[in-house]
This record gives structure tokens, sequence and C-alpha cells, in this order.
């Protein structure tokens, strides 16, 4: 059931004055809500809702309201939600379905979908509820537990009928089960809770909440029910029936006329006093139950509420007034919705498109789409972000994987190179060279402060502190640096210093044995740059997925994405080819003319130097007093001969060791020098030549005027599911944009 079906125009009815007689100051503003569409708009503002306890009188009520005699049962009375909807029409009619509950197996709701019934005379109704429960599975039989069902979710609905019917619609909930019993079980007991609050929990629903004076109001639940939900009582009138059981002039009487006067438990609707037949009076008729009413109110203690709260006629009267005001003030936010809805179903209709059943149309369809699609994958790979498929949350940060973040493709794009930047300066060598001395210890502070900076823009860590595997993303499975003091880096230089020996002069050395460490230190860069590609692959993937799902219907994309799928995989073969050959470039010696690399070596071996020559100074400086001063003051004075022969003692004679230093200083700048054009290679040669340029063309109007009639309509004619969708989404864009015009005119009358 959709609950938009149920609510107001019952409302309408009672305001015009089609029960009882009776007129209300606004009924001209409320005329124009009695035509079918604009009920069908208003039906979503509120819901009247009976509901109390079991055996409060909910039915009785409901008949009195309705003028329809509901078959009732001492024990049991209303086991499931009752819709009833009143109609004008030209002859009587009375026509019973059910709507299944939706966690109903397909079979069952198969079943109830199918059951309808059409009567022409109401004392047939109780025969034909007899069926319907039995539909449900409320029959006495017992079920395949072995327990009877007591209560069901599903929705009997019972559409009316006949030229003096009221416009009128109310659900009567089943009443509230406060312990177990042989005909209702624990579960039973819930259910009932359960039916209940599924309604009444909607801010739409006015409640009309059911207690018998029969038994004390502060044992029965449906107050605090309702209360839980609509704590001021802003949607909820009390209705008290049974007073006749009350013993006149006892305290529980009093008790009840202080509630009916709302100074106990207090709604902002207030309290209402109905007296229902006795069992005696259940063969009377409506005009004799209500003339019993009156006579009672006139002569109970209960004629000091006035009439306006008390009796049938003056309940339909009140209840058409609160229901006047809750639609003045439900109108707004329906009309949100209303937009909202509209908006949604537009959005669908665009996503669909026009019909799809000959190749022309296929083929125009297509080349729309192929439009749209190479517009916003162009935008997306220049970083023109402009557009309503742009739009993002302003919180989300970027570069993550998930579709929304995808959309801005060339942001991401740029962000995971970036990475890979910094993954490969900061990871990318075998070795991590720790400076035992303090010669080497500026240079360092300078390249770990640059990395730590470049770290804190992507949210990585120092190569000194390797990441945990799941910090790392795509590179989290490769080996972090090993770490080796100068010492250990010299005696592996020195190694390899001897293994490419030739024809050297001693404290010479193989200028090949530069390019073999240089391999070496560079060892991991291909799964770097592999695990690079990969990603970035699977991220245009992503983006084109979801470009592809939001701009075409399912059935399109998925005959479309596998060609696109394949593309991206041909573009990422193509991208790995390039990065091999890049590679193998990178295996032979190193050629570079970059004045960096000889900047750099001049630096490192100055710096050195340099704090050696500080070191000499210092060990060769004396502090002397000042000739004539009394105080304590000195003044530094350095021994030339002295430093000039602490320095000359420090050289190192071992010239082997001397050309390794010499090499390590070579292979570091000349590593520098090659991973910053490997960096750059990747990015432009493999990255931006191979996955992102040309994407756009991908799936282009080009391609599509290439298809042949037969491919065009493999790829774009619609199923019969998707005709029926699109009727259905015509229809719903009719109905809203109708429902939106009814609206407005009726906020503009109320």
């Amino acid at each position: 059931m959709s609950a938009a079906k149920v609510h107001v125009s019952n409302v309408s009815s009672i305001v015009r004055g089609t029960m009882g007689g009776f007129s209300m100051p606004n009924a001209a503003a409320l005329e124009a809500l009695q035509s079918t569409e604009q009920r069908q708009v208003l039906d979503t503002v509120s819901e009247l809702l009976v509901c109390g306890d079991q055996s409060a009188g909910k039915s009785s009520v409901l008949e009195a309201l309705t003028e329809i005699p509901f078959p009732r049962k001492d024990n049991l009375c209303t086991r499931f939600p009752t819709e009833i909807i009143l109609r004008r029409g030209t002859t009587e009619s009375l026509k019973i379905s059910i709507i299944p509950d939706r966690r109903r197996s397909a079979e069952e709701r198969a079943a109830m979908d199918n059951f309808s019934e059409t009567i022409l005379d109401l004392q047939n109704l109780p025969e034909i509820m007899s069926k319907a429960m039995s539909t449900m599975g409320l029959e006495e039989s017992q079920d395949l537990n072995g327990a009877r069902r007591a209560f069901a979710m599903d929705v009997l609905v019972l559409e009316i009928e006949g030229p003096a019917r009221p416009q009128l619609t109310v659900v009567d909930l089943p009443g509230i089960i406060q312990a177990e019993t042989r005909d209702a079980t624990q579960a039973d007991v819930q259910l009932s809770v359960e039916i209940t609050k599924s309604y009444i929990s909607s801010p739409r629903t006015i409640c009309l909440a059911v207690i018998s004076a029969a038994n004390d109001y502060a044992n029965q639940p449906i107050l605090n029910l309702v209360r839980q939900y609509d704590p001021k009582g802003e949607r909820t009138l009390g209705i008290i029936t049974k007073p006749d059981r009350l013993p006149p002039g006892s305290e529980t009487e009093l008790s009840f006329l202080n509630l009916a006067n709302n100074r106990d438990i207090m709604f902002d609707l207030g309290w209402h006093v109905l007296k229902n037949r006795s069992f005696e009076e259940m063969a009377c008729s409506i005009l004799e139950r209500n003339a019993s009413e009156e006579q009672y109110f006139r002569e109970s203690i209960f004629s000091q509420l006035g009439s306006d709260r008390v009796g049938i006629l003056a309940l339909a009267v009140r209840l058409s007034r609160l229901a006047f005001d809750h639609c003045r003030q439900e109108l707004p936010r329906l009309q949100t919705d209303l937009e909202g809805a509209l908006s949604r179903a537009k959005s669908e209709m665009a996503v669909l498109g026009s019909a799809r059943t000959t190749a022309g149309e296929c083929r125009n369809f297509l080349t729309q789409l192929s439009l749209n699609f190479h517009e916003i994958c162009k935008a997306a790979i220049s970083g023109y972000y402009e557009g309503e498929y742009f739009k993002c949350d302003e919180q989300q940060s970027i570069p993550t994987n998930s579709p929304e973040s995808t959309r801005r493709l060339r942001a991401i794009v740029q962000s995971r190179n970036m990475a890979f930047s910094n993954e490969i300066r900061t990871n990318g060598h075998k070795f991590h060279i720790v400076s035992s001395g303090v010669n080497d210890s500026r240079f360092d502070r300078i390249e770990h402060q640059t990395a730590h900076e470049n770290e804190q823009y992507v949210g990585e860590t120092s190569s000194e502190t390797p990441r945990p595997a799941e910090k790392l993303g795509a590179f989290g499975h490769i080996q972090p640096p090993t770490r080796v003091s100068h010492d250990e880096a010299i005696r592996w230089v020195n190694d390899a210093v001897a293994k490419a020996r030739g024809k050297e002069l001693p404290g010479n050395f193989n200028p090949l044995v530069i390019a073999e460490l240089f391999w070496e230190q560079s060892s991991k860069w291909h799964l770097f740059a592999f695990a690079h590609i990969v990603q970035i692959t699977g991220l245009c993937c992503s983006f084109l997925e979801c470009l592809l799902s939001i701009q075409c219907p399912r059935d399109i994309h998925i005959r479309l994405w596998p060609t696109i799928h394949d593309q991206m995989t041909t573009r990422r073969t193509l991208a790995i080819e390039e990065m091999e050959k890049i590679l193998e470039e990178m295996s032979s010696y190193p050629i570079n003319y970059n004045h960096y690399y000889t900047d750099t070596i001049k630096k490192r071996q100055i710096e050195r130097r340099k704090v050696e020559l500080e070191s000499c100074l210092e060990d060769a400086t004396h502090h002397m007093n000042v000739p004539g001063c009394s105080s304590d003051h000195t003044y530094p004075s350095v021994n030339v001969n002295l430093a000039m022969k602490i320095y000359s003692e420090k050289m190192d004679p071992d010239m082997d060791k001397h050309s390794a230093e010499l090499v390590l200083d070579c292979l570091q700048a000349i590593y520098k020098v090659c991973e910053k054009v490997f960096v750059a290679n990747i990015a432009v040669q493999v990255i931006e030549r191979h996955i992102i340029r040309g994407l756009e063309h991908i799936f282009s109007p080009v391609k599509v005027s290439q298809l042949l009639d037969t491919e065009a309509l493999a790829l774009a004619a619609e199923p019969d599911s998707t005709k029926t969708e699109r009727e259905a989404l015509a229809e719903k864009v009719r109905m809203f944009t109708n429902g939106k015009m009814i609206l407005n005119e009726l906020m503009s009358v109320l």
C-alpha cells in the first residue's frame, strides 16, 4: 500500500458536510479537493489512523464514522490494517483487495495480488472479509510451526462507492494485545505493537487514540505509544469509548471526566467521548445508535464537556477542523517532497531517453549518448569541472577510489602522479644510507625535509619510518628500502669496484661500476611503475563506468561496458609496453647532460671537506686571556699550522676508500637525476600518452556513425521492461506535474 493513498480525502469530505449535514467555514476553500487528481495529491498529506488496545471499541468508532457495518467478534477484532476508501459513484458497489506485506514470499504476494472481490450488498461483507483473512493465512487452522497467526502486516483495502457516500478514507489498525493468550502468541503481541508503530511514527498522520472506559487508562499501552512518537499530542486526538460502563458518581467516572478535560494525559488536540453500542444494542441501526448516544450525553456527567467534545457527529466536525489545519501545515513540506519526486522522475526519464525500437532510433540514442559522454569525459581530462556532473561534497577528500571522487579525473590523476613521485623518492631505492658522520647530515636534512613536506601533501610518511602496508595503497606490496650505515654502504661500493676493476691505476675506478650500482639501487622502480599503471587504469575504468551508468539505462550499460573495458585493457597493455621500453633504456649506461649531476657531486665533496676542516680548526683553537685585562675574558687563537697538520693526518691514505667515497657520491648524484627523469617519463610517456590522452574518444559520435544497423540495434534496442518503465515514469512525471500545479493552487487558497 502506498501511504500516499489513504490519507486526507477523508478530511475534504467531512469539511464539505457530507457527514451529518454540518458545514464548515472553510468548505469553499476546500471545494477544489474533490477531483480525483487533487485528492491524490492531498492523500499524501496525512493519515487518519484509528488505533488502540484490543477491544477498546475502535471498530465501533470506525463504523459510526463511516456508517458501514463491520463484522466484529468479542475476542480478536481487527487483525490487520484496514484501509476504507469511501467515494462517490453512480451505483452502490464495494471492492475488496489485499496489498501484501513486502516481507511475504513471491508466491504469497502473487496470491494476494490476485485477490479481488466485488459485492453490491454490504450484507455480504463479512463473508468476503473472511475469504481475505484466509488468503492472509489468518484462518483458524495452524501454520507450519503449529501456531495460528493472529495478525498480519498485509493491508485489506475496501473501496466503497455510492451516490450518497462521503469522500472519506480511514485506516483502522489492529488492537494492541498486552499479554499472550490461547488465541495470540507472544509473537502476535509484538506484531500488534509493530503494526501500530509503523503507522503512527509518520509525522503526517492524525491519530485517533481509542481507549476504553471499561479499563483503567493507565494500563492501556496505546497512550504511551502515541506519546512516544507525538510527545506534545500535536497530531493525536484521544477518544474515550464505553463511558456508560462507568458506575455513576464513582471516582473512576470522575477520573475519566478529568481525562476528557485534558487534565491528566494532555494532548494539544485534546479528548473526545463516544458511546458505542452495547451488546444489547448490536441490532440497532445507525440512527438508533446516534439517538441513544445523544440521550446518554444529555443525562450523564459528561454533559459538562460541552456538545463539541462528545458524540459521533461532533467528532466528525472536530476531525474536519483538525485535518484542515494539518493539511495547511503539511502542504509546504509536501510541496518540497513533490518537487524532489518530480526531479527524480525526470532524471530517470532522461536516462532512459527516447524510445529505441528501429535502427534509426537506436542510432540517434547512441549518438546523443556518445556526445554527452565525449563532452563530460573531455572536461574531466582537461580539468574543466563545470556542470552538474562534477559537483561533489566539499567535505569529501581527493583522491579516493569512490566513483564520486573519480568524476574529477584530472585532479585524481595529478594527485596519484604526485604520490607515485613521492613513493619513488622515499621508497624507490634499494638501500637507504644512514650517515654515521656529520659530513652528510646537512644533505640528509634537506632531502628529508623536502620529502616530509611532499609526503604530508599526499598523506604519507618518510622513508626513515617505513609505513605499514595497508597505508601504502597501490604500493603496499613493495618492500621498503633496507637501512644501511655509511660504512656498510662503502663496503658495498668497494665490493662492486673490486668486481669491476680493469686496468685502472690505484685510487681510480672503472666508470661502468656506477651503472652497476645504479641498476641495483633502482631495481624496484619497475614495481612502482607497474603498480602506478594498474592503479591509474583502474581509476579511469571506475570513472568511465560511473559516467556510463549515469548517462544510460542499465541494459545499455551492460552491452557497452565490455567494449569500453576491452579498450582500457588495450591501453593498459600499451602503457606497460612503453614502460618496458623506458626500463630497457635504463639498463644501459646512464647518459646525462644535466648540470645537476656535477653540481651535486661538487656540493657533497665541498660540504664533506668543510665539515672536516671545521673540526680541525676547532681542535687547533686555543682560548687566551686578553692582555692587560683583569677580567677572565678570553679570545680564540687559531694555530694554522696545527690545523693543517691535523687536517692532513685525518686524510685517509687508503686510496680504495677514497675511490669508494667518490663512487658513492657519483651514484647518489646520478640516481637523483635519473629518478626525476624516470618519474617524468612514466607520467608523460606512459600514463598520459597511453591511458589518459584520447580517453574521450573511447566512445564517441564518430564510432557510433560507423556502426552497422544490426550493431546499433544490438547495442541500444530496448527490452519490454524498459518500455514499461518508461511508460510508468511518464505517468509519474504527468501526475507529479499536475500535482504540483494543483498544490500551488491549493496553497494559494488555503
